[in-house]
This record gives structure tokens, C-alpha cells and sequence, in this order.
């Protein structure tokens, strides 16, 4: 057993907000996550919309608060139009970006009903490949705007008379990225999104706009290009777009585990970049970081649909460990409350998602569901500003890392809160003592665990309750104080009120 860890709690030491909009999720036309995963109306287990109702039951555990979509990649070569009216008037296209082919028979309406049926806030991406200006605002004015006009009497042909009221808008996707349709370099892209978001909010002068941050920080162009168009487009825009994608190839768990490292600093980045371009345009406006593409993938990267139709493309199958980043990448949420405010995991099924179906009737909730399911329940009003004494580990790519990593939430207005940890050690458990400052809880209320002895462990359509959470019981706080031993390679929830 490791030398004791201690965690002190200040309720008055806060990093900011918790938005409800870090608990978002991704749909994309890629692979099965929308045909043979949302929508299946082949399916003995299809609503009077052609939705999965098993999934629909599983996303609606999420409760994801908001949706992203349509993507991704494929939004650069997708033309709206194609997706709406009569289905059997849609065209069936070939889609450049995963080699498959989209039958459109699932489009704009249907998507914004499903986003009504989970009570979840949509998020339109915009063509910003193939496009021109135009598109976006017609899409806007055909969503948002009252009856009398083109668009917008369009909509009610299609079956819904009052506007949609879609708030936040995606200029386009991974735009500085080679491999994407009508890639731009950052000044084009700037005076296009410029462009764009000037006419968007002419038709509505309510939304908020997401700017096509750079596609990782791995590019040549990050954080040249979240400068440049940042100081171009910063009336135009509430949000900038960060991606980040984890990878175990190295098949390095304990590298793996502290890759929050890679995490916080990609943030650290680009709200330095946020604060520079803020202090250049003498602003008083602040832009914050919308995180709409983030997860675990490395194992599935064929990208080539090879002209099917729903291929099986990206269905990575999750494992502990991965859960366990999950845990810790959404404490990251917590921890930089301040300047993020929109996460979107992707995808939500079957490509890179913590759900994958079989046909015809079954579903597993992968690994990486449970974290994502406890931060979304539990962690609400503030984040705070823990401080962690934790002993360490050596690791092969960060050096020297606290076997702990934490972040924790208070909720004045419900008087609850919670403290959220990983131990990442592969062999030991570690003591920990809570330590309360200012006020104190009265009480553990529960501890909800996830662990196992092994990191690839995984759930499956056989044993889909192999890796998942034990809930505990809690008890009074004497003197300020809670003590518990964490377990290796365990994610730990500590419920209070």
C-alpha cells in the first residue's frame, strides 16, 4: 500500500462555473452511429420515428445536454438540402469523407425531433468545405425564422410550422486539416467565417457561433491558426472549437493515465491565445473553448467505407483504462470550468462511443458510459480548487506524476457536492484523507467505484456488466474529515451533502 494522499476541499477557493453544456455529445454520418445505432426503422425496436428505443434509453441515462452534428468530417461535403422533404424524393450520395454511401433518408428534422425527444440543445455544423456563405444562412433562416419566406415556409412543408431555435452553430470542421474537403488555409477561413456568422446572425441575432478552432496540437498551424482567426472573426463569435483525440498505442498504461498533462496544457494554450487577442482587440467580450470532439481512439482507424452503406467503421471497444482517462479528461472539465464551457464526446454510438448495438436487438454500454454518467449526474454548480498531496510514480513520458488526479463540485443551491478521483497506479492502493476548509459537509451520502486488477478488461454483448461501478454507503464527516482507501486503477466518486 502507498504512503497516505491528502485532499483539502475550500468551497471558497472556486475555478468557475460548471457549464451544463460539458456534458455533450457528437453525431455524425460516419460509420453506424446514425443508421443501425439512433435511427433503424427496420428495427422490431423502432419508435413511430424510426429511433432505436434502446438506445434512445441508453442516451437518455447520458442525458446529454447537448448534440452535435451532423459532423465531422462530413459536414465539409454535405449539402442540408439533401436531407430534408419527402424521403423518397432524398438522393443517395456518395460521401467523400468515409467512402460510404449516405442515403439522407435520416437529415436536418429528423435530427432536431430527436434532439426534442432526449431534451437535449442541438449543434448545427455548418459546410464550411463544398459551401458558400449562403447555405449557412439559408439553414439558419429555415430553423429559426417565423413564417412568411422562403425558408422558412419550407420547414412547415416539411412538417414543422414553428421555428426550431437552434442556438449554437459550427463554422465548419477541422478546417486547417489537409484531409478535409475544401480545406483552407487561416486567413481564408477567417473572412469566410467572418462572412458567414455576420449573415447567420442577421437572420438570428440570438445565436452563438462555435469559430473552427485547429484540429490538434499536433498541427503545424495550432495555435498560429486559433490567433489568426480569432482576431479576425472575434465579433463574430462566442466559442472556439478544440478537438483532442487520446491514444494508448504504446501500449504504456501509466503514460497513458497521465496524459492529463497533454490535456491541461492544450487548454493552458488557448486561453492564453484567448486572453492575447482579447487584450489586442481592447475587447470586453469574452470567447470560450467549446471541447465538441474529445475521447479515446487509436485501435479502429480504417477511415474507408468502401461505398457501403452504415459500414462498420471506428467501433472501438473500451476497456478499464480507458475509462479511467475518461474519468480524469472530465475532471479536466472541471478543473478549467473557468474558460471551457461546451464538450461534446465523440460519438455517442457505435463510433467511438461509450454504446455499441447488434443487430437486430442488442446493446452494451462500453466502459467509458459509467464515468460520463456520473460526472453528468453529480458534478453541477461549481467546480473547485482542490489542493492534492499525492505520492507519485515514474512514468516513461511525463516523468514523475501524482498517482492522483482529481477535481471536485459544490452546489450551493442544493447544498450538494462531489469529489471525483483516480488512482492511476497499476499494483497500489493509496490511503487518501479529505480534508474539508470553510464549510462542511454533513455527510458522505455514497461512494461509487469503478475497478479491477485488470486495465484491458472490457464489457461485452456476453458480460456487459464486467467493468462497472459499485455503489457504497457514506456516513457522517467527524471533524472535517473522511478517510478511504482508493484501489489500483480505480475511479472513485465521493457523493456529499
Amino acid at each position: 500500500m502507498s504512503t497516505p494522499a491528502r485532499i483539502i476541499v475550500d468551497s471558497d477557493r472556486t475555478v468557475g462555473e460548471i457549464s451544463p453544456l460539458l456534458f455533450g455529445g457528437f453525431a455524425e454520418h460516419l460509420g453506424r452511429c446514425v443508421y443501425e445505432g439512433i435511427y433503424e426503422p427496420e428495427s422490431r425496436l423502432a419508435d413511430e420515428d424510426g429511433l432505436r428505443s434502446d438506445v434512445r434509453a441508453a442516451l437518455e441515462e447520458l442525458a446529454f445536454t447537448t448534440l452535435r452534428y451532423p459532423g465531422g468530417n462530413f459536414v465539409s461535403g454535405y449539402d442540408w438540402l439533401d436531407g430534408i422533404g419527402p424521403k423518397g424524393s432524398r438522393p443517395a450520395r456518395r460521401d467523400l469523407a468515409w467512402m460510404s454511401i449516405e442515403s439522407n433518408q435520416f437529415g436536418t428534422d429528423e435530427f432536431l425531433k430527436f434532439c426534442r425527444k432526449l431534451k437535449t440543445e442541438p449543434m448545427l455544423g455548418l459546410n464550411f468545405g463544398t459551401a458558400d456563405v449562403q447555405l449557412g444562412s439559408n439553414l439558419v433562416e429555415y430553423c429559426n425564422a417565423p413564417l412568411g419566406t422562403k425558408w422558412a415556409d419550407l420547414r412547415k412543408a416539411n412538417g414543422c410550422a414553428e421555428p426550431w431555435g437552434v442556438k449554437y452553430w459550427c463554422l465548419g470542421n477541422e478546417m486547417d486539416g489537409a484531409w478535409q474537403i475544401g480545406h483552407l488555409n487561416a486567413v481564408d477561413y477567417a473572412r469566410k467565417a467572418r462572412e458567414a456568422a455576420k449573415t447567420m446572425r442577421w437572420q438570428d441575432a440570438s445565436i452563438k457561433t462555435i469559430l473552427c478552432g485547429s484540429s490538434g496540437t499536433g498541427m503545424a498551424t495550432f495555435p498560429e491558426w486559433d490567433r489568426t482567426i480569432l482576431e479576425t472573426c472575434w465579433d463574430q463569435t462566442d466559442y472556439l472549437s478544440v478537438h483532442h483525440y487520446a491514444s494508448n498505442a504504446d501500449n504504456d498504461t501509466d503514460s497513458f493515465l497521465a496524459k492529463t498533462v497533454a490535456l491541461e496544457q492544450h487548454v493552458d494554450v488557448l486561453a492564453a491565445t484567448l486572453r492575447y487577442v482579447k487584450e489586442k482587440q481592447r475587447s470586453k467580450k469574452d470567447i470560450f473553448l467549446s471541447w465538441d470532439e474529445w475521447n479515446v481512439w487509436y485501435r479502429e482507424t480504417s477511415l474507408d467505407g468502401k461505398w457501403g452503406r452504415a459500414p462498420h467503421l471506428l467501433e472501438e471497444v473500451y476497456n478499464l483504462e480507458d475509462a479511467l482517462l475518461v474519468a480524469e479528461w472530465m475532471s479536466v472539465f472541471l478543473n478549467k470550468a473557468d474558460v471551457l464551457k461546451i464538450a461534446c464526446l465523440a460519438q455517442i454510438v457505435n463510433v467511438i462511443a461509450p454504446i455499441l448495438t447488434a443487430v437486430p436487438d442488442k446493446l452494451v454500454r462500453q466502459t467509458i458510459f459509467y464515468p460520463f454518467l456520473l460526472f453528468r449526474r453529480l458534478a453541477s454548480g461549481v467546480s473547485l480548487d482542490l489542493h492534492v498531496t499525492s505520492p507519485k510514480h515514474s512514468t516513461k513520458l511525463f516523468g514523475d506524476m501524482p498517482l492522483l488526479h482529481a477535481s471536485a463540485s459544490h452546489d450551493a443551491s442544493t447544498g450538494k457536492g462531489a469529489i471525483f478521483v483516480v488512482n492511476r497506479s497499476l499494483s497500489e492502493s493509496v490511503p487518501v484523507n479529505i480534508i474539508w476548509r470553510g464549510i462542511t459537509p454533513a455527510r458522505v451520502t455514497a461512494v461509487h467505484q469503478m475497478s479491477g486488477p485488470d486495465p484491458k478488461a472490457t464489457n461485452t454483448f456476453d458480460k456487459p456488466r464486467n467493468v462497472v461501478p459499485k455503489t457504497m454507503g457514506g456516513g457522517l464527516i467527524k471533524d472535517a474529515a473522511w478517510s478511504l482507501v482508493l484501489p489500483p486503477l480505480s475511479f472513485t466518486v465521493i457523493e456529499i451533502s
